[in-house]
């Protein structure tokens, strides 16, 4: 509900809201401009003196004005003949022409009312209105983004476009409410949609009948400093019953022009000084600096603009839309989705199809928006959850957990998870895990106990939703057809082959980086963004699932890098070794965040075996800022299966590397990475003691053993792999 109060009056009111707020900004600049471009007025000077300044160089003058910026202006007749200056108040005398700024009344006017009268007047009250609602919805929307408002200015993950969205979002917020807040205020004021407010004096019954007393000797102009002055009125000539109309900050009163008197006051009453503060806020007079730092807030909307329109183009293909979605409030199911990349969102639509086609009355809204509050039909919830890295919540999940342990107690409504993930990953489902722990010590009621769909199985999302069915007692029958991602058509132009001596044959193959699109690079699809240790899917042909491999390069190589061994049988791999150079192949860019070396200057310890050494020769080779690295890398035999062995030598001498230990396992003395990290044990102990990262890449054997190896070396130190994988020291890409 949120998403989509956002979404439309942004996407309708687009033209709208920009142009107040480029107009706005432009707006901003003219106080500043003005209060520096104004004399001002010394310390101390009283109105009393400068009116006799004034008045003794244009004997005609019959108003004084000071605007909020300072500037003093003087309108008088000469031989019946109007005129008007910027007055220096040191000297009384004008200084600039008072005739208004060009621009800025065609701004003003376009700011106001599109040159339109009062539908324009209305139609820029109902573009403060969206923006209004844009800022309040768009600040709900991050908080749920970055898991609540204490964690407001917390990094921000996922396409370039979003970030921006949200970064600019979370900095101008303040002032766009409060810009449109006091726009809507101000056009119900000029539409007389809320009271005046204001109090004149009451007009004096008697007066002296005198004239000529000069300004100068009045007491009450002699006690008002021309910091408080708003308007000075002198009497019209030869009229003994007219009086001088003095307005100030505090008030607005009536002076005898025979004696100087004060006639008659009246306080600023409350509603007005509200209404000034209101038009001092949104149009920065009397508040030039406010005004500049609410102009650059402003300058975030044209911004803000193009980049949601972005992100709602790049979401409409990965979140499908939902038909028949019922409100949270109305729903017998409540069906929540923690997604990172969209492809939960499918399984969704088709269970939300087939439960609706069985009878029941179903809300999908992502678990982000989890308020047990709202389900006040349901009698059952079901949550979808993909995992975001190592185990952490994917994006429209994110501040679920901090949600359901603030809750005294689990709402007394059934709950069923689901996890999707990739078995191949160490994290597999942890999400879904630790939300169904955490469920379970709330004491929430079961209604199907956790399980797992492995790499988007339709038969593994088929199974689940026959017991699903059994547990309602309706027949259920879920055929969902997995959406394929987006692939991108890489040409390979090199290969460099190893193993053949061993029976393993392995090949590092460089492909040519693609033609990247503004739009990917905006929207963050294909491959216009990728790190070392990322992941890339291939689909081979007549295969149905695709097969993923690290990279071994970053989007700054400007290549794309794997290293690939042939299995027996082997359909990917097989057809991969099988590349020659010109040849293509179908592939799509997988994030993987959770096996990133950090921008840190602390050592890494990068530990790998095989195949295992892309990734690591990666981060290697983009080491141009000699982080110290030490390489422990494990193989067969160097004469076969020394990946890298080439480029190792020259980036040592560069300080890419720090130091490279090497264990051979098919030599007469068998050793393998662990062993070398326990002959190395004291030196491995103080690089993590003084703050060292860990990653390790390779098989599943070889990362236990690299795991055990580490316990031992770690244990007189009193550390162990869990507690550096719990500090985010320790990590692992293994398959």
């Amino acid at each position: 509900m949120i998403r989509a109060l956002h979404r439309w009056p942004g996407l309708l009111a687009l033209a709208l809201v920009t142009i107040l707020g480029l107009s706005g900004a432009a707006l901003s600049v003219f106080p500043a401009a003005e209060r520096i471009a104004a004399p001002q007025a010394e310390a101390g000077l009283t109105v009393a003196a400068l009116a006799d300044r004034i008045q003794a160089v244009y004997p005609g003058v019959e108003q004084i004005r000071r605007s909020p910026s300072g500037r003093i202006t003087a309108y008088w007749f000469d031989q019946g003949a109007p005129g008007a200056a910027v007055i220096n108040p040191a000297t009384g005398e004008g200084v600039a022409s008072a005739d208004p700024n060009q621009a800025e009344r065609w701004l003003t006017n376009l700011h106001r009312s599109l040159f339109l009268g009062d539908g324009g007047r209305i139609a820029m009250a109902a573009g403060a209105a969206a923006m209004l609602i844009l800022s309040l919805s768009g600040a709900t929307l991050v908080a749920r983004r970055v898991g609540g408002w204490r964690r407001w200015f917390s990094p921000l993950r996922g396409p370039l476009a979003g970030r921006l969205h949200a970064e600019i979002a979370r900095i101008a917020v303040v002032g766009l409410v409060l810009s449109s807040t006091t726009a809507l205020w101000m056009t119900a004021s000029t539409f007389d949609l809320l009271p005046d407010g204001g109090v004149l004096p009451v007009a004096p019954a008697e007066v002296s009948g005198e004239t000529g007393f000069a300004p100068g000797r009045m007491p009450t102009l002699r006690r008002t400093p021309v910091a408080e002055l708003r308007e000075l009125s002198f009497p019209y000539p030869g009229d003994a019953t007219d009086v001088f109309t003095l307005k100030t900050d505090r008030g607005t009163g009536y002076l005898d022009q025979g004696d100087g008197a004060l006639l008659a006051w009246a306080d600023l009453t409350g509603w007005e000084r509200v209404s000034e503060t209101i038009y001092m806020l949104h149009t920065g007079q009397g508040a030039a600096t406010l005004g500049l730092v609410l102009g650059l807030m402003a300058l975030g909307v044209p911004a803000m603009g193009a980049t949601g329109v972005l992100v709602w183009l790049a979401g409409r293909p990965g979140r499908p839309r939902i038909r028949g979605n019922q409100p949270a409030g109305r729903a017998e199911t409540i069906l929540l989705v923690g997604s990172e990349g969209g492809s939960t969102w499918g399984f969704a639509a088709t269970l939300h199809a087939a439960l609706t086609k069985a009878g029941q009355s179903v809300h999908v809204g992502p678990m982000s928006g989890f308020g047990p509050e709202r389900y006040t039909n349901a009698r059952r919830i079901i949550l979808l959850a993909a995992t975001y890295g190592d185990g952490a919540a994917p994006a429209s999940a994110k501040g679920f957990l901090d949600r359901l342990n603030a809750t005294d107690r689990a709402p007394d409504i059934p709950l069923a998870v689901l996890g999707f993930g990739d078995r191949s990953f160490p994290a597999y489902c942890a999400f879904a895990k630790s939300v169904a722990t955490a469920a379970e010590a709330k004491g929430w009621p079961e209604l199907l106990p956790l399980d797992t769909i492995d790499r988007q199985s339709p038969q593994d999302f088929a199974r689940w939703g026959g017991a699903l069915g059994d547990a309602l007692g309706i027949e259920l029958e879920l055929t969902h057809q997995p959406v394929q991602p987006q692939t991108t058509t890489l040409t390979l132009v090199s290969r460099r082959d190893y193993g053949a001596e061993v029976q393993a044959p392995t090949a590092i193959l460089r492909f040519a980086f693609p033609r990247v699109s503004l739009g990917q690079r905006l929207l963050g699809g294909g491959f216009a963004r990728f790190q070392t240790g990322d992941l890339i899917g291939i689909l081979p042909e007549g295969g149905t699932v695709p097969r993923l491999y690290s990279l071994a390069s970053g989007r700054r190589d400007g290549f794309i890098e794997i290293v690939v061994k042939k299995h027996p049988g082997g359909l990917c791999s097989g057809q991969l070794t099988a590349l020659e150079p010109g040849d293509t192949v179908s592939a799509f860019l997988r994030p993987n965040p959770g096996f990133r070396p950090g921008r840190s200057r602390a050592p890494l310890i990068l530990i790998g075996a095989g195949t295992g050494i892309g990734p690591l020769a990666g981060f290697v080779r983009g080491n141009t800022r000699r982080r110290p690295i030490h390489l422990f890398f494990g193989m067969r035999h160097p004469d076969s299966d020394f990946f890298y062995g080439e480029e190792f030598p020259g980036w040592q001498d560069e300080g890419r590397v720090s130091r490279l230990v090497t264990a051979v396992s098919r030599g007469a003395r068998p050793h393998y990475v662990q062993d070398a990290l326990r002959s190395e044990a004291t030196q491995v102990a103080e690089l993590i003691r003084n703050g060292a990262r860990v990653m390790v890449c390779g098989g599943r054997d070889m990362a236990a053993g690299v795991a055990e190896a580490l316990a031992e070396i770690l244990a007189p130190a009193g550390l162990t792999p869990a507690v550096l994988k719990a500090e985010g020291r320790y990590v692992e890409d293994v398959y």
